[in-house]
């Protein structure tokens, strides 16, 4: 009698599958090469020449620099004059103008205005905002709707500059609103933005803000502010402009052709001729001119060069009684004794953070104590009744 288990008929494994583990473990291997054992259904792995690699790198990077050229000139546009900005020039600018031809540009151009960036300037923040009147009951009829229309640039006009400004309204009203235009830098716009909703929540108060990083009145090739600022003054026809900028100015300076160097006396009289020239513009369209000066820096050398220029911006306004207005915000955002702190103590007793970690820029809360400031020159220098 056979006791012997039966046993099923062998067959050769199928095809391209290695034969059964006798051992009878699920962890079947197949030969991978020589000496090369992995486990099944693991894929081979990729293997690519480095030269391969490195000319798909330089492809990609070719791509990237045809694509983004012309914003990499214009970064090396805004940089410090030297010999560095001349390098990058000349190595961008061809490559830029490539790129323009072949339409690349636009491709970053419709990216950026997605993103809210303008070119020049770095990213904008461009807020038309009106006041909010309240709703009337009974016959059903509200105040005249105001129409909002998008910012043109237009041409330049060539008016006379007015011998005496038109007075500010001293008493605004929600149909006939003071017209308020806020300009300015990164801080100009840690102000402007708590600023406009304060004036708005005013409800006589039509304000505007245009705010743009990275700029100030040292490099109009970069960004032309007095440019900007006659745009704003033909479309929004503002009676009072309020202006704070100055952070990215310590830099040498272009006057008709020739460099300037920053910290000497030809620059001080050539950036109070730019910041004079700016008020001018102004008061030439009719509008008063508020400047808030630069806060202090926790940086002892930007500190310094911040001082100098609130000096130079006050003397200007100073010789414009009628027309422009200076603010000091070191009483304001500083200590004491007009120094850096990161924090003020409020009216019930708690701290305020006031300035972000760079010591440079404003908090929420830091801008909305200026624009507390701010509400109060306006109020008191300017004797301008304001609700609130």
């Amino acid at each position: 009698m056979n006791i012997a288990p039966d046993t099923l008929p062998t067959s050769p494994p199928e095809t391209g599958l290695s034969a059964p583990d006798p051992t009878g473990s699920t962890h079947a291997t197949e030969a991978h090469g020589a000496g090369v054992v992995k486990p099944r259904g693991v894929p081979d792995a990729m293997e690519l020449p480095w030269t391969r690699v490195l000319i798909v790198g330089v492809i990609c990077f070719a791509v990237w620099l045809l694509l983004d050229a012309p914003s990499l000139q214009k970064s090396a546009q805004a940089s410090p004059l030297g010999s560095r900005r001349t390098v990058s020039l000349d190595l961008v600018g061809p490559v830029a103008a490539v790129s323009r031809g072949l339409g690349l540009a636009h491709v970053v151009g419709w990216t950026d205005d997605l993103l809210g960036r303008s070119v020049g300037g770095g990213p904008s923040l461009t807020i038309a905002t009106l006041p909010i009147n309240p709703v009337r009951k009974g016959n059903g009829k509200g105040p005249t709707p105001i129409a909002i229309t998008p910012t043109i640039t237009p041409t330049v006009s060539t008016a006379p500059t007015p011998t005496t400004l038109p007075p500010l309204p001293r008493h605004p009203t929600a149909a006939d609103p003071l017209r308020v235009v806020v300009i300015g830098d990164s801080i100009g716009i840690d102000l402007g933005q708590p600023l406009t909703n304060d004036l708005i929540g005013t409800g006589v108060v039509a304000a505007t803000l245009d705010g743009r990083i990275d700029t100030g009145l040292s490099r109009p090739d970069y960004f032309d502010w007095p440019a900007e600022l006659r745009a704003d003054l033909a479309n929004h026809h503002p009676q009072l402009v309020v202006v704070m900028m100055g952070a990215n100015d310590p830099q040498n300076l272009v006057v008709n052709g020739t460099a300037v160097a920053y910290g000497t006396a030809g620059w001080n009289a050539a950036y109070s001729a730019r910041v004079g020239a700016f008020m001018d513009t102004a008061n030439a369209a009719g509008a008063h001119m508020l400047w808030v000066g630069m806060p202090p820096m926790a940086g002892s050398q930007l500190d310094g060069e911040m001082n100098l220029e609130n000096g130079l911006v006050q003397s200007e306004a100073a010789t414009r009684p009628a027309g422009a207005t200076y603010l000091s915000s070191r009483n304001v955002l500083g200590d004491g004794q007009g120094n850096y702190t990161a924090y003020l103590t409020n009216g019930s007793g708690s701290e305020v953070n006031i300035r972000t970690p760079d010591g440079i820029h404003l908090t929420l809360g830091g801008g909305e104590v200026l624009s507390q400031a701010v509400m109060s020159s306006i109020r008191g220098t300017l004797k301008i009744a304001l609700p609130g």
